[in-house]
């Protein structure tokens, strides 16, 4: 029998975890819910001293002009076509790529895996310079083509990790039953493994697009033209030489969260499914 010191231990164990994990929520939360506040306060309140943590004056005056600037819809498009073409660009390259991975033994097999997840510690930084250079001399530079390549090259490798992890996990004995009906190679990876790995294929393009509409470097390295700017270059347009308007800056940032917040929110099955893939498989 436990003793009512073990069990008041316990008690206290679990509450210290509880504590740590609602610290942990409140701090990651924090700055969300300063950028909702702010938003809707006036632009004396914003930087008043000391701080208000909810709206004083309560407007959506921000929201106003923000909404009236003609630039906020083409940035916004801009963003929603340069991101969604990666994430379909870096699924479907990935797919082909994690399958030959997968399915298929040769020389060099795991030394290329393991030189694809090394290509994620370098800055990207460092690679600014080149992929400016070989976009200008292919022509791309303020592009949102070259935009796309730039930023699919980023989420490629991690893709591939994380497709092939699901592929593996499809029995072999599938493609071999699907081979002695008659079906191709592509037939079998179109009608049997992909039904399979679809949570896995969501969650990666979620998270490449999600990484392609919060980029600002790669954006801002090779696009200079304001018609085809994206949002996170277009809310740094907000900030003037001689004035800050946080306000209106807070509000384009929460319609920019707007859509990574509604794809985890519609996608969230699908989300759910690939967590609970990857733990059954770990």
């Amino acid at each position: 029998m436990r003793t009512h010191d073990e069990s008041g231990g316990g008690f206290a164990r679990w509450l210290g975890i509880y504590a740590a994990l609602a610290a942990m929520a409140l701090y990651n939360l924090l700055p969300f819910f300063w950028m909702v506040s702010s938003s809707f306060k006036t632009d004396i309140e914003v930087t008043s001293f000391p701080a208000t943590i909810l709206p004083q004056s309560f407007t959506v005056d921000a929201y106003a002009r923000i909404w009236g600037q003609e630039g906020l819809v083409r940035y916004f498009l801009n963003s929603l076509q340069v991101s969604g073409a990666t994430a379909l660009l870096s699924a479907t390259i990935g797919v082909f790529c994690a399958y030959g991975f997968s399915r298929f033994r040769f020389r060099g097999r795991d030394t290329m895996m393991v030189m694809f997840l090394a290509s994620q510690v370098i800055p990207g930084v460092l690679l600014v310079g080149p992929y400016f250079k070989m976009m200008s001399f292919a022509g791309l530079y303020n592009t949102h083509l070259g935009l796309i390549l730039a930023q699919t090259t980023l989420t490629l490798p991690f893709s591939v990790w994380m497709l092939k992890g699901y592929i593996d996990s499809v029995p072999l004995e599938i493609d071999q039953a699907a081979e002695i009906d008659g079906a191709s190679r592509l037939q079998c990876l179109w009608h049997c493994i992909l039904p399979n790995i679809l949570p896995g294929l969501v969650a990666t393009m979620v998270f490449a697009f999600l990484l392609a509409w919060g980029d600002l470097l790669w954006a801002l390295c090779l696009i200079s033209e304001p018609s085809k700017q994206t949002m996170t270059l277009g809310i740094t347009n907000l900030v003037g030489q001689f004035r800050v308007l946080w306000s209106d800056i807070m509000a384009a940032t929460v319609i920019g969260c707007a859509i990574p917040a509604g794809a985890y929110v519609f996608l969230q099955r699908y989300l759910v499914k690939s967590s609970a893939g990857s733990a059954v498989k770990g």
